[in-house]
């Protein structure tokens, strides 16, 4: 993964590129998140900033926080597990797939990656024939990490 002075530093470039800013908590958050090999709830990363940045965070700010990293697609809400991870895009500069994670059911680790947009399409199809219509995209599949697979073994 990239130098998290990098991503950050890219990431306050693409907020101001659109007259968003990325706070110094926000950063804090962002920088926890960027840090995690795991899915984070919002109690964790209070945690996580209280450790590392000697900093009290209310949790009603870090939900807002989360929000506008969320908005800005600098993160992603994980819906089935109520957890935040940062986006491994962040310094990319090309248009990318519909993101997916696969998510270790044993420790929690997340990876992120893009299904092409065919495959969206067809998964939509079925959606709707099926008499429903996709609200989001996003697709979270609970998979078993290689490390945990070998522990188990």
């Amino acid at each position: 993964m990239n130098n998290i002075n990098t991503i950050i530093e890219h990431a306050e470039k693409y907020c101001k590129s659109h007259g968003a800013r990325l706070t110094i908590k926000r950063k804090q958050v962002l920088s926890s998140l960027i840090q995690s090999e795991k899915a984070l709830s919002a109690y964790d990363v209070i945690d996580l900033c209280e450790k590392n940045f000697d900093e009290k965070f209310p949790a009603m700010s870090v939900y807002r926080i989360l929000e506008f990293l969320e908005n800005e697609k600098l993160v992603h809400k994980l819906k089935l597990a109520n957890k935040y991870v940062a986006c491994s895009h962040i310094t990319c500069k090309h248009d990318h797939g519909v993101p997916q994670f696969l998510i270790c059911g044993v420790c929690d680790q997340v990876k992120e990656i893009s299904i092409n947009q065919s495959i969206m399409s067809e998964l939509k199809s079925g959606v709707e024939d099926a008499g429903f219509q996709l609200v989001s995209p996003q697709l979270e599949m609970n998979c078993i990490c290689n490390s945990c697979l070998e522990k188990a073994a």
